[in-house]
């Protein structure tokens, strides 16, 4: 069988990746290195509180890898990923070829994960939210009773 690419979400025990996110890196490459896995790109995500806890956790570090590998060994490669202390939980995806190369791009682009990191840092309270370039407040409102 041919090697298929997969995209998987990791969500990592932020209190054992958090000092050491080379070392969960390391432990990552390894498990989908184990069963031949060409691993395409692979960089963390976020690190963000969970919306409820998850194994006892409430905060979790996800990371991201695009990989390579023969889909029959999947199964096996989800075994290790449930049996291991350092995953709370993954999603894994296979990429369809007409999307593979939008994704790769977006994968190993630089300049887009900057962008995000400086979106993420923008002020909590919104500063300029609804504001076109112009200073003109765009967003919607609602009718008046006058409006019919």
């Amino acid at each position: 069988m041919s090697a298929q690419h997969y995209e998987c979400m990791f969500l990592l025990d932020s209190a054992k990746a958090a000092g050491n996110l080379d070392s969960a890196k390391a432990q990552l490459h390894a498990t989908l290195e184990k069963y031949g896995a060409e691993i395409v790109a692979s960089r963390p995500w976020d690190d963000r509180r969970l919306a409820y806890p998850i194994k006892g956790h409430k905060k979790g570090q996800y990371y991201l890898i695009f990989f390579k590998c023969d889909s029959l060994k999947m199964l096996e490669m989800e075994h290790d990923f449930r049996l291991s202390e350092l995953i709370l939980r993954h999603m894994l995806i296979h990429i369809d070829p007409k999307w593979l190369n939008e994704l790769m791009d977006v994968a190993k682009d630089d300049h887009r994960l900057a962008y995000q990191a400086m979106r993420d840092e923008a002020p909590e309270g919104g500063g300029d939210m609804g504001m076109d370039d112009m200073g003109m407040d765009d967003r919607p409102r609602r009718r008046s009773r006058d409006d019919k």
